[in-house]
């Protein structure tokens, strides 16, 4: 894989922690001196970080284009605007749970159980619930 070098990134990168149509959390990350990979588990440092409306925008189209309700969008701050880097349909929660102070768990079990909700609902809804059909006798 060959990327852009984004040199005024300044080894640094946000990840953006999208559920739904929401960005619900975004650090920065930056790298250890003389590395270029910001991730945690290299050494990486994290702090919270605001998103410009672009980026915010940038990292839920990109989670929308991929079908994803839940991930991780790193995207790297460019003269040129957001540069997305990657989109990670696992991404780990204890980073930005611990930048952050929120529970992003509590947030997807909660944007999980309002999908269900308004699946059920919708399926209630229809002519072809359980409630509208139409029964038959006899053994059919």
């Amino acid at each position: 894989m060959v990327q852009e070098f984004i040199k005024e990134a300044g080894g640094s990168d946000i990840r953006c922690f999208v559920v739904g149509d929401k960005v619900v959390a975004a650090m920065k990350r930056q790298a250890l001196e003389g590395e270029f990979r910001s991730n945690l588990h290299r050494g990486g440092s994290a702090t919270l970080v605001r998103l410009t409306p672009e980026e915010r925008s940038t990292a839920v189209r990109a989670a929308r284009i991929m079908g994803l309700n839940v991930c991780g969008v790193d995207i790297l701050r460019s003269n040129h605007g957001p540069v997305i880097m990657e989109v990670n349909s696992s991404p780990g929660l204890q980073g930005i749970e611990n930048t952050s102070g929120k529970d992003i768990a509590d947030l997807i079990i909660q944007f999980i159980e309002k999908r269900f909700e308004t699946l059920e609902t919708a399926k209630d809804k229809s002519p072809s619930s359980t409630s509208a059909r139409t029964r038959t006798r006899g053994k059919g």
